[in-house]
């Protein structure tokens, strides 16, 4: 039960188009009936972060991102049954749980995903935080605006896990993380024995790579242009690597594989990759696409050249996973060895926010995680 109604955070806000992230003191209301407040350890930087801020997406303003949480519960609504004060948890993605994908266990396809993930408020419109109890500032970005030292969630985009498990690396699982290794794993499983080329070697690529380690795939590609990107690629399980300022990666695919891949993933945004993918791919392949370009962005391919061959576009979102099932296998198999993200990750003070934007664009890190002051 909550007992405070509104506590003062810190925040980090984008005010205009292409700004960068402002540290301000604002107001946090108290949770609805299924939500929860949670006092946030850690937070991840995602692209999907910098494309809001950058308006790809129609995300009203000034608004608190941040999507890839992680921190202890606090304070619980009346009627919240998932969780309680005192456990941990990372913060995912939102879905409303009635309509027809979330009732079928597909809650990533959900009916008002883009309205409760982007935007800017609850679904009746109100937002929780405030700038002087009163002036409006839009949240529950992904059900949870995380760049925050608290935050309010639902319930059901919270999972909870083990005291145990490093809470500050957990975060990422909630999106990039989740929607990389998802891919692999549960969208197009990729099996023991196949070939799988991811284009792109950022986070998501390079947790897809790691997935198809982890599924037992015997060909894996990662392509990209930064040699240190494909370097950690190899760290992280690729066979190959493809620097596609070097050579056509498509033609590569095909020869590393003797005529084209089994299964693709393209993770870039950018439409030229996306055919790319596509034509790499062997008879019967499948390309999942996870990347996200501006609103009304198309793409193009050889409709003779996909149909003929059987091969197959996926789109893809938060991996197809349901976090609460599929987070806590990835926190185990990190445990183990198996699926070692920490590798992606650069810690910074949640101060030095746009130090850690200047280094995500710029490629010198691949998974910023922001430290939340104790």
């Amino acid at each position: 039960m909550n007992e405070i109604s509104t506590r003062d955070i810190k925040a980090a806000v984008i005010r205009s188009e292409g700004s960068k992230f402002t540290l301000e003191d604002l107001k946090l209301g108290a949770p609805g009936p299924r939500e929860v407040v949670v006092k946030v350890v850690a937070v991840g930087m995602c692209h999907t972060d910098l494309i809001i801020r950058d308006q790809y997406y129609p995300t009203p303003l000034p608004v608190v991102l941040g999507h890839e949480g992680s921190g202890v519960v606090e304070a619980v609504g009346d009627a919240v049954k998932a969780v309680a004060p005192g456990d941990h948890v990372v913060m995912s993605f939102m879905s409303c749980g009635t309509c027809g994908p979330c009732e079928g266990g597909h809650p990533y396809h959900c009916a008002d995903f883009f309205a409760l993930n982007f935007g800017g408020s609850r679904k009746d419109g109100s937002t929780a935080v405030t700038e002087d109890g009163s002036s409006q500032i839009h949240d529950h970005f992904f059900g949870q605006s995380s760049f925050s030292s608290y935050a309010i969630a639902h319930e059901r985009n919270l999972v909870k896990v083990d005291k145990e498990a490093p809470l500050e690396l957990l975060g990422p699982l909630g999106c990039g993380i989740q929607t990389g290794a998802g891919a692999v794993l549960n969208s197009l499983g990729v099996g023991a024995g196949q070939s799988f080329a991811s284009f792109g070697a950022g986070a998501v690529g390079l947790s897809s790579v790691m997935a198809a380690r982890v599924a037992g795939a015997t060909t894996i590609i990662a392509v990209d242009v930064q040699p240190s990107r494909l370097e950690l690629a190899k760290e992280c399980g690729a066979t190959h690597v493809v620097n596609s300022k070097e050579v056509d990666p498509v033609e590569k695919i095909q020869e590393i594989t003797g005529g084209g891949a089994d299964f693709t993933l393209e993770s870039s945004g950018r439409p030229e990759v996306l055919r790319q993918a596509v034509d790499a791919l062997g008879i019967m392949g499948t390309c999942g696409v996870v990347g996200a370009p501006k609103l009304g962005v198309e793409a193009n391919f050889d409709v003779n050249g996909l149909m003929v061959p059987g091969k197959r576009i996926m789109g893809i979102v938060e991996g197809g996973s349901v976090p609460q099932i599929f987070i806590p296998r990835l926190v185990e198999l990190q445990r183990q060895g198996r699926f070692p993200f920490e590798k992606l990750v650069k810690f910074y003070d949640f101060d030095q926010i746009n130090q850690a934007v200047e280094d995500s664009e710029s490629g010198k890190t691949i998974k910023p995680i922001l430290r939340m002051p104790s």
